[in-house]
């Protein structure tokens, strides 16, 4: 699967009373999917997804899937502490038709924790083994993967990238140690990802194309299907595709080879997000460096806390809501500084 671009990490909707709200996330998956990203996030750092249910993990898995185009490339976060509990919902998230699964260590091991890194690694390599989709790891401040274990994990044939916060310098030495991974993946004739429902809707169009013999019998007339246009793909070579989840280092982190980025904000601004990224992609390094420098300032208070990006998201015409106790909204104070620089942003 190819993850180039921007893939947008999307939040959680829910009601006042702390109930999912799924038309919500239908409207909001829906709007997001009209812009240039790449594709969707679901249930990352920022989509609450410890403070989910297995039951509600699920229905936000499946009302986005129904949502999202079908061009746009689909990432279902997974973790769970166990194994069992992890390869349950990716088995699911293949059923809803996802493109691949997003998952990060434990919890119940922390990132300084080196004693148990065989135990995180078998973690990884017995999800990826007997996972139906493709696997993204997830390094987070709470969860960092040490070089080493992305190094060994990059060569697992079901382990195709990782999202990450470190820096530039970092993503640049997780590539130098993994040049000998290459790949193919099927991309379609402009090189776009080619995503399962991609798959699913051309095989369901041909299916539909097909006259059977029982309705030709008699003297019925009985018009033609009209013509279905086939999926025409052809393939990449990519290697160990890295995505950069900070918002203030996107252009860096291109410059150093990730392939895209999943910063927070987009969230709440996914045109000016993808600005940056447009703007590297052809190669105007003076409006890159730009449209890099109008996202850090908001950057900063909208990702504080959820709360505040889903206030940000509520500025540019999201619904943000409130997050799901025990995370608390922003204050007075940190809206006001908010609005400003939201204003000043695309959405």
């Amino acid at each position: 699967m190819l993850l180039e671009g921007l893939q947008i990490p999307v939040t959680t909707p829910f009601y006042p009373d702390g109930r999912l709200n799924l038309p919500k996330l239908d409207a909001n998956v829906a709007r997001t999917s009209k812009s240039s990203a790449a594709g969707l996030i679901l249930l990352g750092p920022t989509g609450e997804p410890t403070l989910l249910s297995d039951e509600e993990t699920r229905e936000v898995l499946r009302v986005a899937a129904q949502a999202a185009a079908t061009e746009k490339v689909l990432i279902a976060g997974i973790s769970r502490d166990s194994v069992r509990a992890t390869l349950d919902l990716a088995d699911f998230a293949a059923e809803q038709a996802y493109d691949t699964v997003l998952v990060s260590a434990p919890s119940i091991f922390t990132s300084e924790d080196e004693a148990h890194g065989r135990e995180v690694l078998t973690y990884f390599q017995t999800v990826a083994d007997r996972s139906p989709l493709p696997v993204v790891l997830l390094s987070t401040i709470s969860s960092a993967l040490s070089s080493d274990m992305v190094v060994e994990l990059a060569a697992h044939p079901n382990i195709i990238g990782l999202i990450t916060h470190r820096s530039p310098a970092a993503i640049a030495e997780f590539l130098s140690r993994t040049t000998v991974v290459e790949r193919e993946v099927p991309v379609t004739m402009v090189f776009a990802a080619v995503t399962e429902r991609m798959r699913r809707a051309a095989a369901q169009c041909a299916t539909r194309s097909l006259v059977s013999a029982a309705s030709l019998a008699g003297t019925a007339i009985v018009e033609a299907p009209p013509a279905v246009r086939p999926l025409r793909t052809r393939s990449k070579t990519v290697g160990f595709q890295i995505l950069s989840s900070s918002t203030q280092s996107i252009l860096k982190a291109l410059r150093a080879g990730a392939v895209g980025a999943a910063p927070s904000l987009a969230a709440a601004a996914p045109q000016a997000c993808y600005e940056v990224y447009a703007a590297w992609k052809d190669d105007d390094q003076p409006l890159a460096e730009e449209k890099q420098a109008r996202l850090r300032e908001a950057a900063v208070l909208a990702e504080s806390s959820v709360g505040s990006l889903k206030f940000a998201c509520e500025l540019n015409g999201y619904f943000g809501g409130l997050p799901r106790l025990p995370l608390l909204p922003p204050t007075g104070d940190q809206r006001a500084a908010l609005k400003p620089l939201l204003q000043q942003l695309h959405n």
